[in-house]
C-alpha cells in the first residue's frame, strides 16, 4: 500500500467514525465486516463483539423480510426494529446498498434511529382512538337527542290523543292516588278548578261522593282499588243529575309488578235512553201489529221471529207452526222488487211483490213493504227483516184479465190497421183509373163542349184529390196505430226549416196568407224532420181549411226553458167545448164543420206524432172567433 493510499484510508476511517449515523458493512452471510463508532453506541456492543456477530443478532424483524427479492435490487430503504445489548428495542430506518468486488457480494448499510416515531405513532394512534371515541360519543349523543325528540313527539301525540278522545281517562297508583287525568275526565265530572285531584285531599273525595247516587260503589272501584288485583273490571255509575257513566279498569304492570290502574270512563246516558225508547217502541209495535189487518212478520235468515194474527189467517198456518223451525222457503214461492216512483234507492225501505203458497195449496199475491230493523233487543241484537203485506190476489187477477184485454185490443187494432191499409190500396187502383180518364177527357175536349163539361171535370178532379188525401191520411193513421213509425232524429236549424215549410205551402193554391214569426233568429234542435213536418203541415192545413178565404193564419215559434213551442192560430169557425173533449179521437169531426171535406184523422195523427216525439199539444178555441193549437216539443229527443 502506498503512502497516498494509507493517507486516504486514514481519512476515510476518521470520517466514518465521526458521523452521527450508524454505518457498517456486511458479508455474504450477513456477518459484520466493519462497524463504526455510532453503531457501537446504538447497539451497546463493542466493535470486537459486533465483528463476531451477524445482522439477525440485532435485527428483531430480520426473519420477516423476503431477502431473496431485496438482494436482487441495487439498494433499498426500510424500517425495522433493533435490540440493544441491554435488551432495549428501538425503531431504525436502514438504507442498504449492494456491491460486488472481486466476485464477492457485500452490503453497506447506513442506519438512523427512529424511536421518536414510535412515540409519535403512539400519540397519533391514541389521538385517533380518542377522535373515534369522541365521534362515537357524538353519534350516541345525537341518537339520544333523536330518541329524546321522538319520545317528546310520542308523548305529545299521546297527550293530544288523550285530550282529543271522547272518553275520560284517569290513572291511579297502588296507593290510590290519582296521578293524571285528561280534560274530558274533568269535563265529565265538572270538577272545579280549586279542587286538587288526590286521595289525600278530603275535599276531592267529598266532591265525587256528592255527584253519584251510590258513593260506596265508586269508593270501592276508585279509592279502595287493590294493589295486587290483576283482574279487569267493568261497572256502571249513575249520577244524581241523571247521567250514566260506564267504567272500565285494567291493571298496569312494570315487569311482573302491578304499579297502578287506568280507568276509561264514558257517558252512556243516550245509550240508556235509546234502549228505553227501543223497549217502548217494541211494545207499541207489538200492540199495533197484533190489531192490524195487514200481515206483519219478522224474518231472520230463513226463520220467522214474529208473526201477527193476520199472518195466520192469510197462510192457514198457526203461529206455533210458523215460529218453531218453519223454513220460510216453504211459504214464499217468488219475490220481486219494484222501484217506487220518486223514491230514492238509498232509503232503508223497499217495495216487493211476493207470491206465497198457503197451507191448503192456494197461491196468493202480496204487496209488501220491506225494511231492515237493526239491533232489535228482542232478537239478540241481530238485524231482522220486517215485512208488512196486504193481499192483492184479486187485483193481480184483474190485472191479468186487463192485460189479456189489452192484448186483444192491440190485436184488433192491428187487424183494423191491416184492413184500412188493404181498403186504401183497393180504392187506389180504380181512383187512379178515374183520374187518368178525367185527364184524357180534358185533353180532347173541343171548344163547343168545354164550357159546359169543364166545370164538371174540375169538380171530378177536386174529388179525386180529396179522395187521395183521405186515403193518404188513412194509410198514415194505420201506420201510426200499428206502431210502425220510428223517430229518426237529426240536427238542423229550426227557424230556416219553418220558413221553408211556409214558403212551400204558400206556393200552392192557398186562399189564405200564412204569417210566420219567431223570437229566435237561429235555433239548432235535434228532432225528426219528417214527423215535425207532418205535425205543422196538418195543423196549418186545418187552420186554412176552417178559416174564411183571405184571412191570415199565424205560426209562432219561441223557446220555453228546455222546450220549443209552436203556436198555430186562425180566425175560423172555432171548436165547441164539447167537441174539444173528443177532438183527437180517430174519425171524429166537430158538429159545425158542415160540408167542409175531411176524414177526422188529421188531429188524431198529430196527437200520435206529438206523443211519439215526447211532446204535448193543447187547444184553445171559441165558436165563431177562432182556434189556437200549442205544440211543445223537447229540444233534443
Amino acid at each position: 500500500m502506498t503512502t497516498q493510499s494509507k493517507l486516504e484510508f486514514k481519512f476515510a476511517h476518521f470520517l466514518i467514525n465521526n458521523i452521527v449515523e450508524s454505518a457498517f458493512c456486511l458479508g455474504e452471510g450477513w456477518q459484520f465486516l466493519y462497524v463504526n463508532d455510532a453503531t457501537c453506541r446504538m447497539t451497546e456492543y463493542s466493535r470486537e463483539e459486533l465483528l463476531t456477530m451477524s445482522l439477525p443478532d440485532v435485527d428483531i424483524d430480520f426473519s420477516l423480510r423476503n431477502w431473496s427479492e431485496i438482494q436482487l435490487q441495487d439498494s433499498c430503504t426500510f424500517k425495522t426494529r433493533y435490540r440493544a445489548k441491554s435488551g432495549r428495542s428501538f425503531l431504525v430506518e436502514t438504507s442498504l446498498t449492494f456491491i460486488e468486488e472481486q466476485g464477492k457480494k457485500f452490503s453497506c448499510a447506513f442506519v438512523r434511529e427512529k424511536s421518536n416515531e414510535i412515540v409519535d405513532l403512539s400519540i397519533e394512534k391514541w389521538l385517533n382512538e380518542l377522535r373515534d371515541a369522541n365521534n362515537n360519543l357524538q353519534q350516541q349523543v345525537a341518537e339520544l337527542k333523536k330518541k329524546e325528540v321522538n319520545l317528546e313527539t310520542s308523548l305529545s301525540v299521546l297527550s293530544s290523543t288523550l285530550e282529543s278522545t271522547a272518553i275520560g281517562i284517569v290513572s291511579i297508583n297502588v296507593e290510590g292516588d290519582i296521578l293524571n287525568y285528561n280534560q274530558k275526565f274533568a269535563e265529565m265530572w265538572k270538577i272545579p278548578q280549586h279542587i286538587i285531584l288526590s286521595k289525600k285531599c278530603p275535599r276531592c273525595k267529598a266532591f265525587f261522593e256528592s255527584q253519584i247516587k251510590d258513593p260506596e260503589t265508586f269508593n270501592r272501584m276508585i279509592w279502595e282499588v287493590s294493589s295486587t288485583s290483576n283482574m279487569e273490571s267493568y261497572d256502571v255509575l249513575e249520577l244524581k243529575d241523571g247521567r250514566v257513566f260506564a267504567h272500565y279498569s285494567q291493571p298496569q304492570s312494570l315487569g311482573e309488578k302491578i304499579i297502578g290502574r287506568v280507568w276509561s270512563i264514558w257517558d252512556i246516558t243516550k245509550t240508556r235512553q235509546t234502549e228505553e225508547a227501543l223497549r217502548l217502541n217494541e211494545a207499541r209495535f207489538r200492540a199495533l201489529a197484533e190489531t192490524s189487518d195487514a200481515s206483519t212478520f219478522l224474518i231472520q235468515g230463513t226463520q220467522f221471529c214474529y208473526v201477527n194474527p193476520a199472518v195466520e189467517v192469510l197462510t192457514g198456518y198457526s203461529r206455533e207452526e210458523l215460529l218453531n223451525g218453519f223454513d220460510i222457503r216453504r211459504l214464499i214461492k217468488h219475490r220481486k222488487g219494484r222501484q217506487i216512483r220518486n223514491s230514492p234507492r238509498a232509503t232503508n225501505f223497499e217495495y216487493q211483490e211476493i207470491t206465497i203458497l198457503t197451507k191448503n195449496g192456494a197461491e196468493r199475491w202480496l204487496a209488501c213493504a220491506l225494511t231492515v230493523l237493526d239491533s232489535t233487543i228482542d232478537f239478540q241484537g241481530k238485524s231482522v227483516e220486517m215485512i208488512t203485506a196486504i193481499d192483492i190476489t184479486d187485483y193481480k187477477q184483474a190485472e191479468t184479465e186487463l192485460n189479456q184485454a189489452l192484448e186483444q185490443a192491440k190485436h184488433l187494432g192491428e187487424l183494423r190497421a191491416s184492413f184500412l191499409s188493404m181498403v186504401c190500396h183497393q180504392f187506389r187502383n180504380p181512383l187512379n183509373i178515374v183520374s187518368f180518364s178525367n185527364n184524357l177527357l180534358k185533353r180532347y175536349l173541343d171548344a163547343q163542349t168545354e164550357e159546359t163539361v169543364q166545370p164538371i171535370l174540375d169538380q171530378v178532379q177536386l174529388s179525386i184529390e180529396q179522395l187521395n188525401q183521405m186515403l193518404d191520411d188513412m194509410l198514415f193513421f194505420a201506420r201510426t196505430e200499428a206502431a210502425k213509425l220510428k223517430v229518426e232524429a237529426s240536427q238542423f236549424e229550426l227557424v230556416e226549416f219553418c220558413n221553408d215549410l211556409v214558403a212551400q205551402m204558400q206556393m200552392g193554391n192557398f186562399p189564405n196568407l200564412i204569417h210566420f214569426a219567431s223570437q229566435e233568429y237561429y235555433l239548432t234542435v235535434w228532432m225528426d224532420k219528417n214527423i215535425l213536418n207532418s205535425i205543422l203541415k196538418n195543423l196549418l192545413d186545418n187552420a186554412v181549411k176552417y178559416s174564411p178565404s183571405g184571412s191570415m193564419v199565424e205560426l209562432k215559434l219561441f223557446r220555453n226553458n228546455e222546450k220549443v213551442v209552436f203556436q198555430i192560430k186562425d180566425s175560423g169557425i172555432g171548436i165547441s167545448l164539447l167537441d174539444q173533449q173528443r177532438l183527437f179521437e180517430p174519425f171524429y169531426r166537430g158538429n159545425n164543420v158542415d160540408n167542409i171535406p175531411g176524414t177526422g184523422l188529421g188531429l188524431s195523427i198529430v196527437k200520435t206524432l206529438v206523443d211519439l216525439h215526447s211532446g204535448q199539444i193543447t187547444v184553445e178555441s171559441k165558436i165563431g172567433v177562432g182556434t189556437k193549437f200549442t205544440v211543445m216539443l223537447p229540444y233534443r229527443i
